[in-house]
């Protein structure tokens, strides 16, 4: 019987978590990127006990961990340095079975690229799904340059203006601005320790976070109208909009170089979509739930997406049953996920002073009566566990696998 093939269109963190998955699952996996270099975006990500246990699905949670700084103690500020509320990151790990850790994208694609073969990856290579075939028939195409591609299996890997995703439902709406846009940086460091944070000031918010090799993760957000850019550069912007918040703040920023700095605006699928498949074509990450980054969820999400796609795919069978049971699995959790998401970024949104004061208050009171209520917010996320066992060291502490 010849060995299926699967064609990936979008080589991000869930495009490649999807071919490496499908891969060790004996599928001849193509993965198609338009950029003409895989260059990843310079900036952190941070991986939750959730994909961690997905990545230790296909053997790279350990060396995902190797990588990353584990995240240590910090909590949430106010723009003054006010602590609002303080994390225990050995409570967070006891409830949710495992760290949060912190390493950049480009090491995360270099190992899921290392398990690839090197004849997988084809860059410089836009595609466009034109057909996508029929469960138990006909086979789905990809139209290239180079000429039509039949698939067993097409994978829309292609983020949030994803052109598979309006092939197969063309009457979705599509993606909505979610009101604010976001800027990363990696800073080489301030010369000093400091706590991880997230800062919440009037309608913005800052984050710093130590990573491994001693460069720092700073990302920001502020609400902002679609499409807006800075005048003179965009470091300008952040010191205009952060400069006289808490130290390390200004710091981070000053030591950034000139064109280091990344702004996206946000957008968000406001409306859930009907499934996750039709036909042999299926989407992940936020080709399927773009939500907002305010849980620290989308690339999480789209690690468990290729996971549990690739636990309902083997390559010997028709994918019409594990495509219907992978949208059945992942269509609810990603949805609430998402909601939640929105939920949190109403909060960081908020500008008015009697209304910012009143939602720190609460903060505030919640963090004295427990660091519990707070994690406890955050269950039904990172506690989650993959549909099949887990291979990663260390198992017998039972915060890294499940049977």
């Amino acid at each position: 019987m010849a060995t299926s093939h699967a064609v990936v269109i979008g080589s991000g963190i869930g495009g490649l978590t999807a071919a490496t998955a499908l891969h060790r699952r004996g599928w001849h996996v193509t993965v198609l990127e338009r950029a003409a270099s895989l260059e990843p975006v310079g900036a952190g990500i941070s991986l939750a006990p959730n994909s961690q246990r997905a990545l230790d699905v296909i053997g790279l949670g350990d060396a995902v961990r190797s990588l990353a700084a584990w995240q240590g103690d910090g909590g949430l500020r106010t723009p003054a340095g006010r602590w609002l509320s303080r994390t225990s990151s050995a409570a967070a790990a006891e409830r949710f079975g495992g760290p949060l850790v912190l390493l950049h994208r480009s090491a995360l694609v270099d190992l899921l690229r290392s398990k690839l073969p090197d004849s997988a990856l084809h860059t410089g290579t836009p595609a466009e799904l034109v057909g996508p075939g029929r469960a138990g028939g006909r086979k789905a195409v990809v139209r290239t340059s180079s000429g039509d591609i039949e698939a067993d299996l097409v994978i829309g890997a292609d983020g949030i203006g994803s052109t598979v995703r309006a092939t197969l439902f063309p009457r979705h709406p599509g993606p909505t601005y979610s009101g604010f846009t976001t800027w990363r940086v990696v800073s080489p460091g301030v010369g000093r320790p400091f706590s991880s944070h997230e800062t919440w000031g009037r309608g913005a918010l800052w984050g710093s976070h130590p990573m491994k090799d001693g460069r720092i993760y700073g990302y920001a957000a502020a609400t902002a109208p679609a499409g807006g850019r800075a005048s003179d550069d965009e470091k300008a912007e952040l010191l205009r909009r952060f400069g006289d918040w808490h130290d390390p703040v200004p710091a981070i920023i000053a030591s950034v170089g000139p064109g280091q700095v990344l702004r996206h605006d946000v957008y968000q699928l406001a409306e859930p979509l009907p499934a996750f498949h039709q036909g042999r074509a299926v989407l992940v990450g936020d080709a399927a739930h773009a939500m907002p980054p305010t849980l620290g969820q989308g690339g999480n999400q789209a690690i468990e997406d290729a996971v549990v796609l690739a636990h309902h795919l083997p390559a010997d069978r028709d994918p019409g049953e594990g495509l219907a049971a992978y949208s059945a699995a992942r269509l609810p959790r990603t949805t609430g996920i998402a909601r939640r998401s929105v939920q949190a970024a109403r909060l960081t949104r908020l500008s008015g002073g009697p209304a910012v004061a009143v939602r720190n208050g609460l903060i505030a009171t919640v963090s004295r009566l427990g660091p519990g209520l707070v994690l406890r917010t955050f269950d039904g996320i990172p506690d989650w566990h993959p549909p099949q066992r887990t291979y990663a060291a260390g198992a017998e502490d039972g915060h890294r696998t499940r049977s």
